[in-house]
């Protein structure tokens, strides 16, 4: 068989490949995607360390809270028997990841408070401070203590 000249134009033309330009675009624009991708899963993997080390935080705050919630008035108000500071870890069992260093401070209740509640009242508050890639973060939890509280079997 036999095809003339145009006829092998045109199927050499269309079982060639892809010229160099149009290779380069192609590259350029699966790059650009491969490193939005990687931006992405880079700034989730952040927020997701972000979280979890918020909730450790949170669960520090409330375990400091209900240690002191478990103290007599007068162990309260005994110098030195609370402790002021405290040092906690992000995985307790090795010591590991972000270290919270805490701070425990006992106060008066206002003075616009009644005065018949003002001396049966104290503020607890707890403060946490760490570190995320160099940036400091905070965290505090206020609370009330009663001097006769919710609940007496403690004591």
């Amino acid at each position: 068989m036999k095809f003339s000249g145009r006829i092998c134009r045109k199927l050499h033309r269309s079982t060639a490949g892809f010229t160099l330009p149009e290779v380069i675009m192609a590259s350029s624009i699966l790059s650009i995607c491969a490193a939005g991708i990687m931006g992405a899963f880079a700034s989730g993997f952040r927020i997701v360390a972000m979280t979890q080390e918020n909730q450790r935080a949170t669960q520090v705050l409330i375990e400091a809270t209900e240690i002191v919630r478990l103290y007599s008035w007068d162990q309260l108000h005994t110098p030195g028997f609370v402790p002021t500071t405290f040092t906690e870890y992000y995985d307790p069992s090795t010591h590991g990841g972000v270290t919270y260093t805490g701070a425990i401070a006992i106060t008066s209740a206002p003075v616009d408070m009644p005065a018949s509640y003002r001396s049966n009242i104290n503020f607890l508050t707890v403060t946490l401070n760490w570190n995320t890639a160099g940036i400091p973060r905070q965290r505090s939890l206020t609370t009330m203590i009663a001097k006769d509280g919710v609940q007496n079997y403690v004591y």
